[in-house]
């Protein structure tokens, strides 16, 4: 799965797991940081917390209209250096004061203003790393790639978020109010981390910094690809029909951080013992990835040492999981946040089982398009939701369960659900990157990637719908509503498939 990729793509992807790790950091604990800082009800929290979000998502447009102008490379390295005031800035305990409160805010302007310089631009220079004919072909499986290197970081920021607001009040005697800060602070080594890798591995991908216009700018006989301005419309129509499927994706997705959520905390089990209390570790969760990647180098390897190596790796992974197991406790208390685990965990551990079927499809010539992909994550992300509607059959509607305690049903259904999710994830999200950088006009490369993530930011917003339904809709017809969504959604991309496909080739 990792051969025959161009350096770049592991210099790029690490980077960005720097960065994704900081900002999964302060996004694990920051809703919670808003209410006992600032004394914040729920509903003034969660406005904050959504509409950084937003804006996090849609201001890589603007980032991608400046990169088209002045180029790629600048924008990453502006970027990540307006992002790191920002985290300096919240890392300040300034305590709960109206002053306390704007510097917040201007904390948050200063990420969102630099994630939108950075993170669309950078997955523009994974995208042109395969412009280059030598590697085209395997553009599909570098996004995969790059899309596991995020997840690694979202993977362990909240371990990471929580050890370190515990150690500041166990040992440094801090309040819990305070003891946020260090949380932050995580995020600013983070982004030193991650500038340090772009710049000690820059040599490898120098030549994506650039857009086109940029280099023509700086070389009046750089040679830009035209096109016809009929091939142009076709290209930006059909990305913008991407884009509105890639709305209701989101908006369904992104519940695992509202109803799925309010699911764990109001219907969910609050305990587990034996071995599901083990999916609820972290570290137990790694060494099923390390068995899953072994697994692939026993037999994808070739040499018997590097067989034997691998051998190795799986029976320590074994043995570190039957210690464990020994070593639990009786019962395994359940907060809904641990949930919010598994998705990142999944999308690790799959992206080599991802991998290794469109690879075995693309040598018999039956690999999907990427937009035919898109398509089926929908499909994917439906069905994960008709499990949702089955585990709810015959529970109370929320406002019922608020009123009197009603049964509670295995995590099991949530832990089903969210590896189904994974799958229409891995399906969409990361085919879709490299649709955009792949059909974007040469010209426009930074302003559709910045047109991916305002998709995004559209679909985060309306995430909210789901908190509207939550109340006396009964549960199974509030996970009704997203797979008609996903549906619709799935049969609008099949309607205009010949037009995305052609555009694709």
């Amino acid at each position: 799965m990792f051969e025959n990729q161009p350096k770049g793509l592991y210099a790029l992807a690490l980077a960005n797991t720097g960065e994704r790790f900081g900002y999964y950091t302060m996004i694990a604990v920051f809703a919670l940081f808003l209410r006992s800082n600032f004394g914040l009800d729920p509903s003034k929290a969660g406005f904050i917390y959504s509409s950084f979000l937003m804006f996090v998502y849609f201001l890589p447009v603007v980032g991608g209209i400046l990169a088209d102008i002045w180029g790629y490379g600048r924008m990453v390295t502006t970027g990540i250096m307006i992002m790191f005031l920002g985290y300096v800035a919240l890392s300040v305990p300034l305590g709960g004061g109206n002053t306390a409160f704007w510097a917040m805010i201007g904390a948050l302007v200063l990420i969102s203003l630099g994630t939108g310089l950075f993170k669309g631009n950078l997955q523009v220079m994974v995208g042109n790393l395969y412009d280059d004919p030598k590697y085209a072909d395997r553009r599909d499986a570098a996004f995969s790639i790059f899309y596991m290197a995020i997840n690694i970081g979202a993977m362990f920021a909240p371990t990471a978020a929580v050890k370190i607001m515990e150690y500041a009040q166990t040992h440094l005697g801090v309040s819990e109010a305070e003891s946020y800060h260090f949380a932050f602070a995580v995020a600013c080594a983070s982004l030193i981390l991650s500038i340090a890798i772009y710049y000690a591995f820059r040599g490898t991908f120098r030549h994506t910094e650039m857009s086109s216009n940029a280099k023509k700018k700086d070389t009046a006989t750089a040679a830009v690809e035209q096109l016809a301005p009929g091939e142009t419309t076709r290209r930006v129509v059909a990305l913008v029909l991407v884009f509105i499927v890639v709305i209701f994706f989101w908006m369904a997705f992104h519940q695992n951080g509202l109803t799925l959520t309010f699911f764990a905390n109001e219907f969910t089990a609050k305990s587990a013992s034996g071995v599901q209390s083990m999916a609820f570790d972290v570290w137990n969760l790694v060494a099923c990835i390390f068995i899953v990647y072994a697994l692939f180098a026993v037999f994808q390897s070739k040499t018997a040492k590097a067989k034997g190596i691998a051998g190795g790796v799986i029976a320590a992974a074994v043995v570190f999981l039957i210690a464990r197991y020994f070593m639990l406790p009786e019962s395994t208390k359940l907060d809904a946040p641990i949930f919010q685990q598994f998705n990142p965990c999944f999308v690790v551990a799959l992206t080599p089982v991802s991998i290794a079927i469109f690879g075995w499809l693309a040598r018999r010539g039956k690999e999907p398009s990427a937009p035919r992909k898109i398509a089926y994550g929908m499909l994917v992300a439906a069905v994960a939701y008709v499990i949702m509607a089955v585990g709810s059959v015959g529970l109370l509607t929320p406002n019922e369960q608020a009123q009197t305690a009603g049964p509670l049903v295995s995590p099991n259904w949530l832990i089903s659900t969210y590896l189904v999710l994974t799958f229409g994830e891995l399906l969409l999200s990361p085919m879709g990157i490299s649709f955009v950088t792949k059909v974007a006009p040469p010209k426009l490369k930074g302003l559709m990637m910045g047109g991916w993530f305002a998709s995004t930011a559209l679909g985060n917003f309306l995430v909210s719908v789901g908190g509207y339904l939550w109340g006396d809709m009964p549960l199974w017809q509030v996970w009704c509503v997203f797979i008609a969504l996903c549906v619709l959604s799935a049969g609008f991309m099949f309607a205009m498939m010949k037009r995305l496909e052609k555009v694709a080739k």
